[in-house]
């Protein structure tokens, strides 16, 4: 289970990424590619937020598309001009260096998210309700959502306590 969070994770974050990269604040439609994504039940997928929200009718398997462009390239010379055009226009993003990739990574930990709303989701299925962490209200006195990690040795000593 362990190993599905981290992946999906990582595939959420990196989803959040691009769209920040691009400006996009919501995705429309959404094509899983190749074997994998033909067993991918979209309704399971967002609510493991394996995938943004959206509707999940606009979320489809389109099979092996890499095989298909080679194909096409193959084939046809536009298409093969085409592909290379949109080669040269890729703008390679290191995840690693993104400033903001490990919060988005640590959000995409819960499931579906800890901060994204799922509202077409929810129209599908129930959503449990979100928990208020402590630093979610001004009011409480924290601006950070998550707890703040205690030392080895504050640990210690909590556990000598009980």
């Amino acid at each position: 289970m362990r190993a599905i969070q981290l992946a999906k994770s990582a595939l959420y974050a990196g989803i959040k990424l691009l769209m920040e990269k691009q400006g996009v604040d919501h995705v429309d439609t959404i094509r899983f590619a190749g074997a994998f994504g033909s067993f991918i039940d979209p309704k399971y997928a967002m609510v493991l937020g394996l995938i943004p929200d959206c509707d999940l009718a606009e979320v489809k398997a389109v099979g092996n598309a890499a095989g298909q462009g080679a194909l096409m390239a193959l084939l046809n010379r536009d298409y093969r001009r085409e592909i290379e055009e949109t080669v040269r226009r890729i703008e390679k993003i290191e995840t690693a260096l993104e400033p903001n990739f490990q919060q988005l990574f640590v959000n995409a930990m819960a499931l579906p998210n800890k901060v994204d709303p799922f509202p077409k989701l929810a129209e599908a299925v129930t959503l449990p309700p979100r928990r208020a962490n402590a630093g979610d209200d001004p009011a409480s006195g924290g601006g950070d959502a998550s707890p703040r990690r205690r030392s080895r040795e504050e640990r210690a000593a909590r556990r000598s306590r009980t």
